[in-house]
């Protein structure tokens, strides 16, 4: 469990390093995005891995790592979107987009080594393409869940969908970083 905690992190600051340097040149323009189109950002990435991996060639040069990394970045947006519901500023300090960030990757690697424990890791004997896969599940359960207007009968919410996308785009980091 160690290995994966320390792949894990490295993951995620590699993660983290891309969405504050895109901050620093877009700054927080995101914050105009409605969850639904945050989820069809995050449906366009996942859709384009798995494109490549079915056709096995590409004609844009952005690997599928970018992509995860993407994935990894949009639902951390959708998390912070869904916690700052009610706040109407566009523009956030770096510093408390930096605190945000932290804590729904914290939030997300504690589900993870959570879930870890239960099923012994059994995500590292999976194809990278499975977890494209579930991901894209996650993502067709969100849209449906937004469709019903956030509501759920039994299920867990977007919220919960958006910190398994994150560990599955983080596995398959860590997947590919071992090829």
């Amino acid at each position: 469990m160690n290995k994966t905690s320390t792949q894990y992190d490295s993951a995620i600051a590699t993660c983290k390093d891309i969405f504050l340097k895109k901050m620093k040149d877009y700054g927080t323009a995101w914050r105009i995005l409605r969850t639904s189109s945050i989820t069809d950002q995050i449906f366009i990435k996942a859709q384009r891995i798995r494109n490549i991996e079915d056709k096995g060639t590409q004609k844009i040069s952005e690997d599928i790592r970018s992509e995860y990394i993407g994935i990894v970045n949009y639902s951390i947006i959708g998390l912070i979107q869904l916690d700052l519901k009610n706040d109407t500023r566009m523009e956030l300090p770096a510093k408390e987009v930096s605190i945000l960030f932290d804590k729904y990757a914290n939030e997300a690697k504690s589900l993870m080594e959570n879930k870890n424990h239960d099923y012994g890791e059994a995500w590292r004997d999976m194809r990278v393409s499975s977890l494209t896969d579930l991901i894209l599940v996650k993502l067709l359960r969100v849209k449906q869940i937004e469709d019903n207007k956030g509501e759920t009968i039994i299920s867990e919410g977007i919220d919960a969908n958006f910190h398994d996308m994150i560990n599955y785009a983080i596995f398959a980091l860590i997947k590919l970083s071992e090829l």
